[in-house]
């Protein structure tokens, strides 16, 4: 895994992985408001081999509404940054989980994002470490 932001990889499938993430993105106030199965996407629109070559991957979106509420209030147009996106990618039966960093936030606001953006990413540090175990 060879991506920015907040990483760990779990030693289970992407459904097991899947609910994990939910558990531990709960516990610090996030709530998922989308899921987009990427594999099945491609598959419907491209056929098996692009979907084959994907491999099982999901994209949640998980919100903090306190977090995102303070953000909007401070810059409306972070609205576009909403919510965080975090990446289950099954490799080998084993699941990388690769979480935005909230401080992408910060370059669209300048500073005026920076209490919101380290609250969300302790927040965020806090579901990975739980996630580790």
């Amino acid at each position: 895994m060879d991506t920015t932001g907040l990483n760990v990889v779990l030693d289970v499938g992407i459904d097991v992985a899947g609910e994990t993430v939910r558990e531990a993105l709960k516990a610090e106030g996030f709530g998922v408001l989308t899921e987009i199965d990427i594999e099945s996407t491609l598959r419907a629109r491209l056929g098996d081999g692009e979907a084959d070559e994907v491999g099982p991957t999901r994209i949640l979106g998980a919100c903090n509404p306190v977090l995102a509420h303070r953000a909007l209030m401070t810059q409306r147009d972070v609205a576009m940054l909403l919510p965080c996106n975090v990446v289950l990618r099954e490799v080998d039966g084993r699941t990388e989980i690769s979480i935005a960093d909230p401080g992408d936030m910060v370059a669209m606001a300048g500073d005026a994002l920076v209490d919101v953006a380290t609250d969300a990413r302790a927040r965020l540090e806090r579901v990975v470490t739980a996630l580790r175990g």
